[in-house]
């Protein structure tokens, strides 16, 4: 079985719900995943956004969530490492999209080795510590819109 990653608040390619953005609570959407490969020693999850800060003129890959050390019999995200997203601080950040409909990317990878103390990483430093470890990776994709403010 490959790995997958899924999320019951949303499907792959469709909106994320208002409460798991800068318009709601901020917190992070429930994930789940299956298909841990046997050798598997850590996860990693990376959550992006490529379409920043305008998707018809993308200029950054804007990073929401770097976590990794999270044990490969979880199901979910608990338990891990936080590294630091673009409002340099640790955990979730949600979409907050400043135009259109943005794309994010939540990029589970399966590791052959415990990464230990990185002090709190950003997505860069994770990556190369990550570097020869990958086993196997697995996306899901949300997106969202902020919420035009109706004029009459």
């Amino acid at each position: 079985m490959a790995l997958e990653i899924k999320s019951p608040a949303f499907a792959h390619n469709e909106p994320i719900p208002r409460e798991h953005t800068c318009e709601g609570k901020d917190t992070a959407p429930p994930l789940e995943w299956t298909g841990v490969p046997a050798g598997a020693k850590s996860l990693a999850l990376i959550v992006d956004d490529p379409d920043a800060p305008d998707p018809k003129a993308p200029k950054m890959t804007y990073v929401h969530w770097v976590l990794y050390d999270v044990a490969p019999s979880a199901t979910g995200p608990r338990n891990g490492r936080e590294g630091k997203n673009d409002w340099k601080r640790e955990g979730y950040g949600g979409p907050c999209p400043p135009i259109g409909r943005h794309r994010y990317f939540f990029k589970l990878y399966a590791l052959d080795a415990m990464l230990g103390e990185l002090n709190s990483p950003t997505k860069q430093q994770l990556l190369d510590a990550m570097k020869g470890h990958v086993i196997e990776q697995a996306e899901l994709v949300g997106t969202y819109e902020k919420q035009q403010a109706r004029t009459s």
